[in-house]
């Protein structure tokens, strides 16, 4: 397939937009899991993951190129509201690397914090180094396992963290071992009490009923921070459900530090809401019943 073709996927992928004349492919690496690709435009750098099937999907992560520190996804600018609930956290746990965006601006806000990020796919991980300004260390250290096994390890040696972020995808839809009441039950454990918990996901899945009762069902009630585009973001609580209300009052001191990241809380926030909108029969997710594949209709 000729680069302009497979750009042209990538093109379709992201929802049709006309193919840019100066977008180009800068890197690709193949890995266990699928193939990774680079591509660059004018101002910015994305990664995407190409499929076994061959498909291409949308971008995983995006960075500018004159401003590495700006997030560039409206997603990740949701995914701040975790920090509403955690404004300090000591202990940041992220699943999922993509570009790394996300651990980055965390540890920038919080130098003084150890954040702990799992990344399945070693190939990710260099890439994410390579092309998109992440850098492991002391502070931000990097374990290339699954989630799933970090956190059930956690869960036997008492490891706390103060904030939980869950942006694992695996280029098709979240993991299916990562969407179960046996594993957020597994995440709730290892959040100290009052810790925060923030999860991307999507509102236009089919698994939104049963995704929607499976967090419920685990944190007692959650913010439902839904965008047109159809990303949302679950912010939930080990403790008494956060409300729209704590949020909002949380974010007038926070949000002069996260200006300069492009975080807009009034924004994030304008679309919250605490009120469940899934069918209040839908079943949940377990260990045992989760037909994830057939439920997206594939």
């Amino acid at each position: 397939m000729s680069a302009r073709a497979l750009l042209a996927l990538v093109a379709l992928a992201v929802g049709g937009a006309a193919l840019a004349d100066d977008l180009k492919i800068v890197y690709t690496k193949r890995s266990l899991y699928r193939n990774l690709l680079v591509t660059e435009e004018a101002d910015r750098f994305c990664l995407s993951f190409r499929l076994r099937s061959g498909e291409i999907n949308a971008l995983q992560s995006c960075m500018y190129k004159a401003d590495h520190d700006r997030l560039v996804f409206d997603y990740a600018k949701s995914v701040m509201a975790g920090l509403l609930l955690a404004p300090a956290p000591k202990r940041v746990l992220v699943l999922g690397l993509g570009g790394g965006s996300i651990p980055r601006v965390l540890h920038a806000l919080n130098p003084q914090a150890t954040i702990d990020v799992v990344e399945i796919d070693p190939a990710v991980v260099q890439v994410a180094e390579q092309w998109f300004d992440f850098k492991a260390g002391a502070a931000v250290k990097v374990h290339v396992k699954d989630g799933r096994q970090f956190v059930k390890q956690a869960v036997v040696f008492g490891q706390r963290w103060d904030l939980v972020v869950l942006d694992a995808f695996n280029g098709d839809y979240i993991p299916e071992h990562l969407m179960t009441r046996e594993f957020l039950q597994e995440v709730r454990s290892v959040l100290v009490p009052g810790g925060a918990l923030v999860a991307n996901t999507f509102s236009t899945s089919t698994l939104y009923d049963s995704e929607s009762a499976t967090y419920a069902a685990v944190f007692g009630g959650f913010v439902n921070l839904k965008r047109e585009d159809g990303n949302r973001v679950i912010v939930a609580r080990h403790g008494a459900p956060p409300t729209i209300e704590q949020l909002r009052a949380a974010s007038v001191a926070l949000q002069p530090r996260l200006a300069r990241y492009g975080v807009d809380y009034a924004a994030v926030l304008a679309e919250a809401r605490t009120a469940p909108d899934w069918k209040r029969n839908a079943r949940v997710l377990t260990d045992e019943w989760n037909p994830a594949n057939v439920m997206r209709g594939r």
